[in-house]
């Protein structure tokens, strides 16, 4: 009955799996599903099925070897031998039993397989009562039923042919080995090189076989060893050396096809997910993080300083080194500009090398993509970086420091961010700025100083290393080489050139510069040739240390060649780096914003946390709102304002050139044409110039008026260095229409050249207007006068004043000319010679020595003051003069010309304050707001203005606030893409 039951689990463990698995893998099933090891007899090849004794079977099942059994207890008065056979008999059948039977319940569980499950209920039903025998079994199994829904999980497990769908092709991968291992079935040893070299040691570990030793010999050394003996040592070592080497291209060249294969389906499975097909969205790459994690870090702190440790591969080297050709060889596209000798670098370019299923490269501020596999594109890539490197320059300058941010995207190609620096030169030459050498030093410090920073130090082979200058730079920022990478690059040329090869070893071995680095690697970069591509350098990169002595001779390892394993080994060492530094990193950020919040509560609580560009924005809108305000000013107020300052501005000409020279004549015939001339040159030459000034500064008043008002409602004083520099740089831009200027010309002749006055109410608004100029003129000249003799008797008695000499002499003179005009109460304006003479004699009788200027610039005041009393007083007479004018005084010795005069200067004034306006609302004011708006948009694009005109310390902390928040987060999101990949 036993031998039954155990043939039937072993069918029942057989349909676990399905038979087309077996066959697909041909494998025993035994290794494919460990659940037929755990229910089956040991002894597999005997038919009987025997059970082995319990205390063997016991051992032989882990859960039952792990815990000790309970301890029996024998019955009273019953032989221990013979109750001892009787228990161990059913005790051993029974845990048989249930354990067939547990362990067939676990693997219907984790197979999901129907047949299982159907046999064991089959057999449930079957078995006696047990469960006074369930002490054999350990409590874990008992509880594993209560813990898990086996039923559930059982369904929601996929089948095996599903899972047999995504394992790879056994038949595939067998064929690979087996052809793998016929190239190394010669025996030649591969040492070291093999270890090193893209895990091809670990697939054939994987596969089951050993490596090959050191000392296995060739297929073919073995065929012909009496050939061998017969030859001389050195022989048979030179040929053992080039079967080594032939072994080795061999497996690389191998090496090379798979990974071409793997880097074609990896393109392949990209390009799918890429269209969509798998309907994911698509996440950006743990490289791109990283990128713009430095990409902030290097807006936030230009300096690199203490609070930048994140690794980055610097790329340094001295100029013409072939920087740039290891960086296109790592990048594997020919993306940078390109002269001969001369420097092309001149600011840090920052590369992002990650995997993607097309070969592009784009700039960080720009969404354009330039494909990398069209020369039209690479050309384009060239020059748009050489512009940008030249814009950043800033005048005068050779360098600039400001980084350029490049992403490079593509099959196959390694993880990881690398900065090319300006090649490092040891003599300014012509056209270069003098601090060239020291700004280039310092930029390589700068990025080379961060502890974390991977430096790739570059050497030009083809000339003698006592010519660099990086090795002593490189070995002052990191003496103990812990982060340094040295790549000798030209070695095609330096084995030719030099005459003892053996420098390249002492090189490569770290024995000839006085610097230490983590690895030493040797390159080859091409001819020369700019127009090479990157495949036919590869090419000749192989074919070279194919037929190199170096490398056959031993001065040079396998690995330590190419920019392939350059590239391998400059990814892992920058990914290490990475896993090191960055959560440390993160946690100083945490502390340093923790620390800039708590700065923040103390002395800004009740403001927002505002960053430049969020305060800029702000007084945007504020200037914006207080020029529309400008298009809310009523006509009137418009009208007014220009009226003012037009008359304010021509005043001084209309009394002196044009009022006061008519008026003298006696004959008003002579007035009216005097006037009429003189009119007719201001409005031709002077005065539309005179009123569209007016009219541009009264414009600008008004703008600056608003501003102040704004700036009363809550307005941060902060914004006052903007606005300031926003008003003056519009007005500064602002011009106002020329062709304004002809028609506001022809408009104001024809306002003088009309006397017509309609109204009465005309004509007394013109002498109100008369009165006041002349009241005000009249002010002003007796003013000149008092300032001209000093202060009268009054003030000298109650205000303890005294007149000057000078002032005592004009005192004088003014006395004796006084008498002149009570004389003469009609007199010109002019004195005569004889005048002047015999007042200048009547001052000489009182002891007073006088100049003939002095008493002419006196009798100027006088005379003016005397004439715009007589002026007024004819006002005055002519406020009831309306009906004359009407009569054009006939039979009137009243005439009151000078009222026309001054009703035709202030309906001038009101006619070209009214256009005025019209030009201001119509057109000027919109000009003058787009102008803002220019110059806004200027400023906003600045980053240079901005920090000039926002300034403070509120700012600033806003400013690290909001960086290092981001950075925070950034850093966070890239820790937990990390540690989801690993």
């Amino acid at each position: 009955m036993l031998r039954v039951r155990s043939k039937v689990i072993c069918t029942v463990c057989r349909n676990l799996v399905p038979t087309t698995t077996g066959v697909k893998f041909r494998i025993p099933l035994q290794k494919l599903h460990p659940l037929y090891r755990a229910i089956h007899h040991r002894y597999y090849g005997n038919t009987n099925c025997q059970h082995p004794p319990h205390r063997t079977a016991s051992r032989y099942f882990t859960s039952m070897s792990r815990l000790p059994m309970r301890p029996s207890k024998v019955p009273p008065g019953s032989g221990g031998r013979g109750y001892q056979q009787k228990r161990n008999f059913w005790v051993a059948r029974l845990a048989a039993r249930l354990l067939k039977l547990r362990y067939i319940l676990l693997g219907s569980a984790v197979g999901g397989g129907y047949t299982a499950k159907k046999t064991y209920d089959e057999w449930k039903d079957m078995l006696p009562d047990f469960s006074e025998y369930n002490w054999v079994i350990p409590d874990f199994v008992w509880e594993l039923g209560q813990q898990i829904d086996l039923d559930k999980l059982a369904k929601a497990l996929p089948e095996m042919e599903e899972i047999a769908k995504l394992l790879p092709d056994i038949d595939k991968i067998g064929e690979n080995f087996t052809f793998i291992k016929s190239i190394l079935s010669s025996g030649v040893s591969l040492g070291s090189e093999v270890k090193g070299a893209s895990g091809l040691l670990l697939l054939l570990e994987t596969s089951g076989e050993p490596p090959l030793k050191a000392t296995d010999t060739s297929t073919s050394a073995l065929q012909d060893d009496k050939q061998y003996k017969k030859s001389s040592e050195k022989e048979r070592i030179d040929q053992l050396q080039e079967d080594l080497l032939r072994t080795q291209l061999k497996y690389q060249r191998m090496l090379e096809r798979l990974e071409k294969e793997n880097k074609e389906l990896r393109k392949v499975v990209l390009q799918k997910d890429d269209k969509g097909i798998h309907q994911r969205k698509v996440k950006k790459s743990l490289i791109d993080l990283y990128s713009e994690v430095l990409d902030i870090l290097s807006d936030y702190d230009a300096n690199y300083n203490t609070q930048d440790h994140l690794p980055r591969v610097v790329v340094v080297g001295d100029q013409s080194a072939g920087k740039t050709s290891v960086l296109e060889m790592i990048a594997q596209a020919r993306i940078f500009p390109r002269g001969s000798g001369e420097m092309m670098t001149r600011s840090p370019v920052k590369v992002t090398l990650s995997e993607g299923p097309h070969h592009v490269a784009l700039f960080k501020d720009s969404g354009r993509e330039f494909d990398l596999t069209k020369e039209e594109d690479l050309a384009a890539l060239r020059h748009e970086i050489e512009l940008r490197m030249r814009k950043s320059v800033k005048e005068g300058q050779t360098v600039s420091s400001e980084t350029i941010s490049l992403s490079v995207k593509g099959p196959g190609i390694q993880r990881m961010v690398l900065v090319d620096l300006p090649g490092v030169i040891s003599t300014v030459t012509a056209g270069m700025a003098s601090d060239t050498k020291e700004t280039i030093f310092s930029i390589s410090k700068a990025y080379m100083q961060n502890p974390n920073a991977i430096i790739l130090c570059i050497q030009d082979g083809s000339v003698d290393a006592e010519r660099s200058i990086v090795t002593d730079l490189v070995s002052q920022m990191d003496p103990q080489g812990k982060r340094t990478i040295f790549v000798l690059t030209k070695v095609d040329l330096a084995e030719k050139n030099l005459a003892s090869p053996n420098r390249i070893q002492q090189i490569v071995e770290g024995k000839l510069f006085p610097m230490k680095a983590l690895g030493y690697f040797a390159v080859v970069t091409g001819k020369g040739s700019s127009g090479e591509s990157i495949d036919s350098i590869k090419d000749y990169e192989e074919e070279f240390f194919q037929g190199s002595r170096l490398l056959r001779d031993g001065m040079l390892k396998a690995h330590q060649v190419t920019t392939k394993n350059l590239s391998l080994a400059v990814s892992d060492c920058f990914w290490k780096m990475v896993r090191e530094s960055v959560e440390q990193q993160a946690d100083v950020f945490k502390a340093s914003r923790f620390n800039l919040e708590t700065e923040w509560k103390n002395n800004y609580p009740r403001l927002r946390e505002l960053d430049r560009n969020e305060l800029y924005e702000k007084a945007k809108n504020e200037i914006l709102d207080e020029v529309i305000s400008l298009s809310q000013v009523t006509p009137q107020h418009w009208e007014a304002i220009l009226q003012k300052k037009l008359w304010e501005r021509v005043s001084t000409h209309v009394i002196e050139n044009i009022y006061l020279p008519a008026a003298q004549t006696m004959d008003s015939g002579t007035f009216n044409t005097t006037v009429d001339i003189k009119l007719k040159q201001w409005t031709d030459k002077q005065l539309p110039h005179k009123a569209l000034e007016v009219a541009w500064e009264t414009l600008q008043e008004e703008f600056a008026r608003f501003m102040a008002e704004y700036k009363g409602k809550d307005q941060d004083d902060i914004f006052d260095k903007l606005k300031e520099a926003v008003k003056d740089e519009s007005i500064k831009r602002h011009k106002w229409n020329e062709r304004a200027m002809d028609s506001l010309r022809v408009i104001q002749h024809n306002a003088l050249e009309d006397r017509s006055i309609t109204d009465k109410p005309q004509w007394d608004a013109a002498i109100q207007f008369m009165e006041q100029t002349l009241q005000s003129r009249l002010k002003d000249t007796e003013a000149v006068i008092k300032d001209m003799v000093g202060p009268d008797w009054k003030e000298r008695w109650m205000s303890w004043k005294n007149r000057t000499a000078d002032q005592h002499i004009r005192n004088e003179t003014k006395t004796e000319l006084e008498r002149l005009l009570k004389l003469h109460d009609e007199h010109t304006a002019y004195l005569a010679n004889d005048e002047v003479t015999t007042v200048r004699k009547n001052l000489e009788g009182r002891s007073v020595e006088v100049d003939p200027m002095l008493i002419k610039d006196t009798w100027h005041q006088l005379y003016r003051r005397h004439f715009l009393q007589k002026a007024l007083s004819h006002c005055s007479l002519c406020k009831r003069g309306f009906y004359y004018y009407q009569r054009h005084f006939v039979d009137s010795e009243l005439e009151c010309n000078d009222v026309v005069l001054f009703w035709r200067i202030q309906r001038m004034l009101v006619i070209t304050a009214n256009t005025l306006r019209q030009q201001l609302t119509n057109t000027e004011v919109r000009r003058l707001e787009k102008n803002v708006k220019e110059v806004l948009d200027d400023f906003g694009e600045d980053l240079e203005k901005k920090c000039q005109l926002i300034t403070g310390r509120r700012v600033q902390l806003a400013e690290d606030l909001k960086k290092v928040r981001e950075i925070q987060e950034k850093l966070e999101a890239f820790i937990e893409a990390l540690h989801k990949e690993k």
